[in-house]
């Protein structure tokens, strides 16, 4: 593909995913300014994140640590909030606390503290998501709904970490109806953790296929990777 193509196809799709939000949220008497978008740029070059961001992207989600820190120091001169998204191996947070602003996937204490212990002191605190596996899938991370307020406790007292609130990647369902009741016990999850964590102000949920469902149900970030940048090269 052409890089004038490649300008075109992801100007013209962010564009699309931008009113889909918007006009998604004022459906459902929410407002829009209150939903971020985070492009998921895992196995898209710098190329295509340097076109999204001259589109006024950006949010910009990775889940390969490798592969992003070569994105990472090739962009060091822009303005990117980069968000870890995948699952962390111990042998990584070090690498994951000094590159990125968020961190989606915390479900252990002892990831959160080791991230805690290895952020960089002249870097903001990290901000940090509880990973809730919300339909008790065996093949995926994420703690139980029961277990949201326990790790909360043990979390949000680490110096280096911002505890801000919860993430969670639903079954997937066709069914727009089937796919709200995941999200639903999500928003409720997070109006619970607020009683006890006000700071905690975000619902990381919703991708292309399901972002609408995600939305009406209160998510304040959904993660786009195919609606903008087009299939995966792996």
């Amino acid at each position: 593909m052409t890089i004038a193509k490649a300008m075109h196809n992801i100007e013209k799709n962010l564009a699309l995913v931008q009113n889909k939000i918007k006009q998604t949220a004022r459906d459902f008497q929410r407002d829009p300014n209150k939903v971020t978008l985070l492009a998921v740029s895992k196995t898209k070059p710098v190329s295509d994140i340097e076109i999204a961001y001259h589109c006024g992207q950006r949010d910009f989600g990775e889940n390969y640590l490798q592969e992003a820190e070569q994105k990472i120091i090739a962009l060091r001169d822009k303005n990117i909030i980069w968000h870890y998204i995948g699952p962390i191996q111990s042998n990584k947070t070090r690498k994951i606390s000094e590159l990125f602003d968020w961190v989606h996937s915390i479900d252990r204490l002892k990831i959160a503290r080791r991230l805690s212990d290895e952020r960089p002191a002249n870097n903001s605190p990290l901000n940090v998501l509880l990973q809730v596996n919300i339909d008790n899938e065996p093949a995926k991370s994420g703690i139980q709904l029961n277990e949201i307020l326990s790790l909360a406790h043990q979390i949000a007292p680490l110096p280096r970490l911002k505890l801000r609130g919860l993430m969670a990647i639903p079954a997937i369902h066709k069914d727009p109806q089937q796919q709200r009741i995941p999200f639903a016990k999500m928003r409720q999850a997070l109006t619970e953790l607020q009683q006890y964590c006000p700071d905690c102000d975000t619902l990381s949920m919703g991708m292309s296929e399901d972002m609408q469902a995600a939305i009406a149900e209160g998510s304040t970030l959904v993660r786009i990777g195919t609606a903008i940048f087009g299939a995966r090269t792996t």
